[in-house]
């Protein structure tokens, strides 16, 4: 816009350069000490000396290739927008492999300023840069920062105003020998789309022979097709030419040529002090790094990740379901009122909705802390040491070392949740193993399987509990690496992958702020981003259950059940004090009453709270509350309160065989009947499967959906470990069956929320699809197989888990030894890149 200029920060990951972007708009942008976090673009605003700025934060590259995501929309926004400045954010601890991304924004043609950042880690290392004699080597503006400090932030926008009003300096061009007769033919052929899109030629001559294909892509947008055809395999040939003269790839020759550049830029600017021993990060990492040490420090870490997250964390939601519990009868108390068997449709769809959201909120003070841990992590330093230590073992199964975050967030052992955790999966730079990463951490345990597996081990393994638990615990990351190597092998194969380049930042004591602030971002984005859809999606789980509803004949059944239960009521209130109270128009009003009377004592805080309900109610209306509470000595209102507990009895008994008949005729559960001849080679009769997929809207779904369906009968204290089972055995079901439904649900479809984020995460409905059909047909296969042969052979249930979880582990040993590395070349390319030529 006009009078208004726009700057991209660009540089290296652990270079300091969100921070760096945060000092200099003050934006709310998050910060980490770990490779890839930075993934979108970012922007922020200030003024400087009446001019508004508009500032980009990039994502951390290394250079400006097509290796990873990150360095393509790094350099997609440049060649595409032009930023007025481009600010460099160099590591002045790093400057020699630093420089090489200084000099590929130089080619582009960009008005370059380099920030030379971290300045104070550089000087701690000894480390003295000729500030005055790098910016004449490399004829742009260079300034010493530390972006956690506010350290050269003015001077930055001073030279950021300046130089966007000069014009850009000629830069001594790379020498790049003998590829350098070539270079100048194809730039020369390029004229057409140089104009076209402001890029330098020769930056667009570099690209073409690199075999870029993003700069393909301009060649052919810019150039009828034919010439472009013809231009490009003419470079083809030329590359061809010139790799079989000198035997090396065009690649490989020109980063060694920017090396040999930045060696002589950098003789002479820096020189390092002697006197200066070990490092702290030296000192820490000979301790955390060590191969025997590292394990255990590790298995510490996710130890205690879970313990204040999950255990401490789940002991805060006893404070905060209170205040859910009261907004949730706020809202109830603006709706319709309930009616005696139905309530309107309005109110149903509105508790639906508010309890669905509560699930989703009671989980927040959980996610609070497990977001401010990982923030500790990553500032610290450590998150990247654990992905080093894991990607050896991640990447033979197509996942990355980056993929470890992920995986504990979704419950490695049990107790995360997948939403998190695919959250998560936003920094991995390796597109195929963040794909990969994305589908495998639903299989982890999170908190809301746990239900369903203690119910089933409490009614057929009571004597193998603790065994079981130990196999259901650690087979889910068996089979989670296994489904990652089968997809990198098949649907993923076609994605694009990168090296593994991992870089150690220097330990830092996070900053308080720092670590609060990103621990409520992160948990507003999973508030923001799931909540509302999840919310929107769950009025379908609602229909799906609710219609068609019941029968004319069946609905007149209910009420003249309930017409009898009102008139024995009234009869008993007859000649009583109280009988105007039992007139039709006030039974409704007074069940509500009583209903509404109860949850509030439930939700009262303490004794004072509990005193404050009943004065309440008592002012509401004192004929309804001497039913409720009677007073003492009134023999009428101890009669009537009989009286209508019976009544609310007879009531509720009425509510829920309607709630259990409309399942079982419900859109769902029809589903769940015609899916009996394919699931019954799991053992899965109708209500199973219809607990199955009502636990696709939340997970604890499935053992409440379990509660009505296997309803207890004149026995109104048994458990329903006891009513599942007892009908279950009656069936001839035996422990097998809880086997197949253990490993159906391990496999299963992730949740309502995760879904809804493997959307969010891939950007596509048809990977969203996938997520849900796919470990649908594994899961079914699976237990089925296992099901059959169980029945077939006359194995018993602990013995059938105990053969699949020794298969699952004696595959997974022979897939990890044979599995193959990454193609050496690419490799080598990407760290010559990095760690600044060969």
């Amino acid at each position: 816009m006009a009078g208004s200029i726009q700057v991209a920060l660009a540089g290296q990951q652990n270079a300091g350069k969100s921070t760096l972007f945060n000092a200099l708009t003050g934006a709310r942008q998050h910060v980490a000490n770990y490779p890839g976090v930075t993934v979108d673009k970012k922007y922020g605003h200030y003024s400087f000396n009446g001019t508004a700025v508009v500032a980009v934060d990039l994502p951390g590259t290394y250079s400006l290739s097509s290796f990873s995501l990150e360095e393509r929309v790094a350099r997609d926004f440049l060649v595409r927008e032009r930023p007025d400045v481009a600010v460099n954010v160099v590591d002045a601890a790093n400057l020699r492999r630093s420089l090489h991304l200084t000099l590929q924004l130089l080619e582009m043609g960009l008005k370059t300023v380099v920030a030379l950042n971290m300045m104070d880690v550089a000087k701690g290392r000894g480390l003295d840069i000729d500030i005055a004699t790098l910016s004449a080597r490399l004829s742009v503006p260079v300034i010493a920062t530390v972006g956690s400090r506010g350290v050269g932030r003015e001077e930055l926008k001073q030279l950021i105003h300046d130089r966007s009003r000069r014009p850009q300096q000629a830069l001594e061009p790379v020498n790049y020998g003998e590829l350098e007769p070539i270079v100048a033919d194809v730039a020369l052929s390029l004229g057409e789309v140089a104009l076209a899109t402001s890029l330098p030629s020769r930056w667009l001559a570099l690209k073409i022979l690199e075999g870029d294909q993003q700069a393909e892509l301009l060649v052919r947008e810019h150039m009828s097709a034919d010439k472009a055809q013809t231009v490009l395999e003419a470079a083809r040939e030329m590359a061809a030419t010139f790799e079989a003269a000198n035997e090396c790839d065009v690649c490989d020759h020109i980063i060694t040529a920017r090396d040999a550049q930045i060696r002589a830029i950098v003789d002479g600017c820096v020189k390092a002090s002697a006197t200066k021993g070990e490092t702290l990060t030296s000192r820490v990492d000979r301790v955390l790094l060590n191969r025997l040490a590292a394990p255990f420090f590790l298995v510490l870490t996710v130890y205690l990740i879970y313990q204040v997250s999950i255990v401490w964390g789940y002991e805060l939601t006893n404070y905060t379901w209170p205040y859910l519990a009261k907004t949730r009868e706020l809202i109830a108390g603006l709706l319709p009122n309930a009616g005696f068997l139905e309530d309107p449709y309005t109110r149903s769809m509105g508790l639906w909705l508010v309890d669905s959201a509560n699930t989703l909120l009671n989980y927040v003070p959980i996610f609070l802390i497990l977001f401010a841990l990982i923030a500790i992590l990553e500032d610290s330093g450590y998150m990247a040491r654990i992905a080093f230590i894991l990607d050896k073992i991640l990447h033979r199964f197509g996942l990355h070392g980056q993929s470890t975050l992920p995986l504990i967030l979704g419950g490695v052992f049990a107790g995360g949740c997948a939403v998190p955790g695919i959250m998560a999966t936003k920094g991995i730079p390796d597109n195929r193993a963040r794909m990969a990463t994305i589908f495998a951490v639903p299989f982890m345990n999170c908190l809301a399987k746990v239900p369903l597996y203690t119910l089933l081990l409490g009614i057929f393994f009571v004597e193998d509990k603790s065994l079981m638990m130990f196999y259901i615990s650690t087979m889910t990351i068996i089979f989670a690496l296994l489904v990652s190597k089968l997809l990198t092998k098949t649907v993923l194969r076609g994605q694009e992958t990168s090296p593994f380049v991992m870089e150690m930042p220097t330990y830092h004591l996070p900053t308080v702020s720092g670590v609060l602030r990103r621990s409520f971002e992160r948990t507003w984005i999973y508030i923001k981003k799931v909540g509302t859809i999840v919310i929107a999606v769950a009025v379908v789980v609602f229909t799906l259950l609710q219609f068609p509803g019941l029968p004319e004949e069946r609905m007149a059944y209910y009420e003249s059940q309930a017409i009898t239960a009102v008139e024995k009521f009234q009869k008993a209130m007859h000649g009583t004090s109280y009988a105007a109270v039992a007139e039709d128009e006030n039974i409704v009003p007074l069940v509500n009453f009583y209903s509404n009377y109860k949850r509030a004592k439930l939700n009262a805080g303490g004794a004072a709270g509990s005193k404050r309900v009943a004065e309440t109610f008592q002012a509401e209306n004192p004929a309804f509350y001497a039913l409720v509470k009677p007073p003492r000595g009134d023999k009428d209102a101890k009669k009537g309160r009989r009286a209508l507990r019976s009544l609310i009895r007879t009531r509720m008994t009425l509510r829920r065989d309607m709630k259990e008949e409309r399942i079982t005729n419900s859109f769902l559960g029809v589903v769940g009947r015609s899916m009996e001849p394919v699931t019954q080679f799991a053992g899965f009769d109708w209500k199973i499967n219809v607990a199955l997929l009502s636990s696709f809207a939340a997970r604890e779904s499935s053992v409440a959906t379990l509660g009505v369906l296997f309803q207890q009968d004149d026995d109104q204290n048994s458990s329903l470990e006891d009513r599942m089972g007892s009908e279950t055995r009656s069936g001839g079901a035996t422990a097998l069956l809880a086997v197949s439904m253990i490993l159906f649900f391990a496999l299963y479809p992730p949740c309502l929320a995760t879904t809804v984020m493997v959307k969010v995460q891939t950007g596509s409905y048809m990977w969203m699809l996938f997520s849900i059909l796919f470990p649908t047909v594994l899961g079914l296969t699976v237990s089925s197989l296992v099901y059959s042969i169980g029945v077939a052979t006359g194995v018993s249930g602990i013995q059938m888990m105990t053969i699949v979880y020794f298969s699952a582990l004696a595959l997974l040993i022979i897939v990890g030894l044979m599995s193959d590395r990454r193609s050496a070349l690419r490799l080598r390319r990407m760290t010559a890149e990095v760690s600044g030529g060969s």
